[in-house]
C-alpha cells in the first residue's frame, strides 16, 4: 500500500509557502531571535544529489532527544542533530497484514523501515515486503543498480530489522539467520527461497556492512552452492574481507568490500546508571559502561564514510549509506535512562561526522530521523507515576524525572504511535517539511540521488 502521491504534493504546496520559515526555525541552532529568512532560503537546495547519508535513531522521539540534550548539553543547549536547517515531522504507522485496509497505530521497526526503504506500508515484522509477502526494491538496491556505493552501519546485529530492510525480504523480522527460517518458509534456502536476512545481505553486496549479529553469519547455510558452510564462508566468497574487532575496521583499506561484525548479538550499551523503578531513584548520574568492547557508533560512521568517498571519489557516481543508532529503542524498552541517553549521544556525534562530512561536499544530503516514538518521558518531580521512573542530574545541575509507563512494571515497554522528527540538510532537503510520511522519505532520497 503506497501513500498517494497526491497526498504528500498538497503537503509540499502548504510547506514551501507558509510553513517552510516555521519548520525550518525549529532546527536551526541560531538562538538569537533574529529574522533568519536569508538562513532558511538557503538551506532551500534543489539539485540532485551525489550522496545520501540516511541517521536513523531507533526509537528516537522528541521525549530522547529532549532528555539527552537535557542531561548532555543542558536545557538551552543543542545536540548536532539540532543544527540542521530544515525540520518537520512524519508519520509512522503501519497496516494490517490480512486487510491493508486496516491502520496500525503503532508501528515496529520492519514495518516502519520497510516505509522508507521502498515506500511501501507493510504489516509488523515484515521486511522489505508488501502485506501480501511480495518484494519490493529498496533504496540500497536501486542505488546499487545506478552504479552508486552503498553501506549499511548499526550498532544491534545486521539482521535486526532497521539494517535487514535495505539488503533482504523476509516475512519476518526473526528470520536473521539460516537456522531462524520457522516464520519464513517461502524465503528459506532448503526450500529454494532466497534465503535468511543474513543470506540476502550478503547477496546483495552492499560495499559494507558494519555492526553486530557474528553468530547468525556463523550459522550454517541450508540449501544451494553455499550448503554446509557458514554465511561468513558464503560472504568471503563473496569478496567480502571480514573484521571482528576495532583494530581490523581501522585497518580496512578502500577496494573491496568490508563486513564488521563487532560482537555475537547487539553492540553494547555506551553508558550504565540506575534503572528505573516502581517508587523511583535518588538522583544520580551516568558513567562511561566499563565493559564497553569494539568499535563506537561514531567511529563506524566515519570509516563507513571514508572508505565509501575514497571509492567515489573518481567517480561520476556517489554513494548511499545508512547509519543506525540501534540501541536507544533497545534501552527505552528496558525503562533505563542512562543507556538511552548514552546511545542518543553517541548517535549524535555520527550525526555531527556526517555533517562534517556534507560540510566539505556539499552535494551530500543529510536525513536524520527515527523510526518510531518509545515510552521515555520528562514529567514533573512531585508525580507519582504507577510506572516506573529514574532522576539524573543534568547539566544544569538540575534533577530530571524520567517516566516509563507505556506497559506494566518489570515488561518491556512499548513503542508510541506519535509522529517523530525528521531533519535534513543539502539537495532536496526540503522534501522533509511540513507533515509528511515514512513512505515520502523513500521518494525525497531517490529523488535525490535519481535512482529508479
Amino acid at each position: 500500500m503506497k501513500v498517494p502521491a497526491g497526498k504528500m504534493r498538497r503537503t509540499a504546496a502548504v510547506v514551501l509557502t507558509t510553513g517552510a520559515v516555521a519548520a525550518a526555525l525549529s532546527g536551526l541552532a541560531d538562538a538569537s531571535g533574529g529574522d533568519r529568512t536569508r538562513e532558511v532560503r538557503g538551506a532551500l537546495q534543489g539539485g540532485k544529489a551525489r550522496n545520501v547519508i540516511l541517521l536513523i535513531g531507533d526509537g528516537m522521539g522528541d521525549s530522547e532527544i529532549t532528555i539527552a540534550r537535557n542531561y548532555t548539553r543542558g536545557a538551552a543547549g543543542r545536540l548536532a542533530l539540532d543544527t540542521l536547517p530544515l525540520t518537520g515531522a512524519y508519520t509512522t504507522y503501519s497496516v494490517n497484514k490480512d486487510d491493508p485496509r486496516q491502520i496500525d497505530y503503532v508501528t515496529d521497526s520492519a514495518a516502519s523501515g520497510t516505509g522508507w526503504a521502498t515506500g511501501h506500508k507493510t504489516y509488523n515484522g515484515a521486511i522489505s515486503v508488501t502485506p501480501d509477502g511480495k518484494p519490493v526494491p529498496t533504496i540500497l538496491e536501486l542505488a546499487r543498480r545506478a552504479g552508486l556505493r552503498t553501506g549499511d552501519v548499526t550498532t544491534a546485529e545486521l539482521g535486526d530489522a532497521t539494517p535487514a530492510v535495505l539488503a533482504a525480504h523476509v516475512a519476518d523480522r526473526g528470520c536473521q539467520g539460516p537456522a531462524d527460517m520457522a516464520k519464513c518458509p517461502v524465503q528459506d534456502k532448503a526450500n529454494g527461497g532466497p534465503g535468511s536476512i543474513s543470506e540476502q545481505q550478503v547477496q546483495t553486496g552492499a560495499d559494507l556492512y558494519l555492526g553486530g549479529g557474528r553468530a547468525r553469519f556463523a550459522q550454517t547455510v541450508k540449501g544451494g552452492p553455499f550448503a554446509g558452510k557458514t554465511v561468513i564462508d558464503q560472504a568471503k566468497a563473496a569478496g567480502y574481507t571480514v573484521v571482528t574487532d576495532e583494530g581490523g575496521l581501522n585497518a580496512a583499506r578502500p577496494g573491496g568490500k568490508l563486513l564488521g561484525l563487532f560482537a555475537d548479538g547487539n553492540m553494547p550499551q555506551e553508558w550504565t546508571g540506575p534503572a528505573a523503578k516502581v517508587g523511583g531513584t535518588a538522583p544520580a548520574r551516568c558513567t562511561p559502561n566499563a565493559s564497553f568492547g569494539g568499535p563506537h557508533l561514531s567511529s563506524m560512521a566515519s570509516k563507513a564514510i571514508g572508505l565509501l568517498d575514497a571509492q567515489t571519489r573518481h567517480s561520476r557516481k556517489g554513494f548511499f549509506l545508512q547509519i543506525e543508532g540501534a540501541s536507544i529503542d533497545k534501552r527505552d524498552h528496558s525503562a533505563d535512562p542512562c543507556g538511552q541517553i548514552g546511545e542518543t549521544a553517541e548517535f549524535d556525534r555520527a550525526v555531527r561526522a556526517s555533517l562534517d562530512y556534507a560540510r566539505r561536499n556539499p552535494d551530500t544530503l543529510v536525513v536524520v530521523t527515527a523510526d518510531h516514538g518509545h515510552t521515555s518521558q520528562i514529567i514533573p518531580l512531585e508525580a507519582q507515576s504507577p510506572g516506573q521512573t529514574a532522576t539524573l542530574v543534568t547539566a544544569d545541575g538540575a534533577s530530571m524525572k524520567i517516566n516509563y509507563a507505556t506497559n506494566a512494571p518489570g515488561q518491556s515497554q512499548e513503542h508510541t504511535g506519535t509522529q517523530v522528527r525528521i531533519a535534513a540538510k543539502g539537495p532536496q532537503a526540503a522534501g522533509v517539511l511540513g507533515v509528511t510520511d515514512q513512505t515520502d522519505l523513500f521518494r525525497t532520497v531517490t529523488r535525490a540521488l535519481d535512482v529508479r
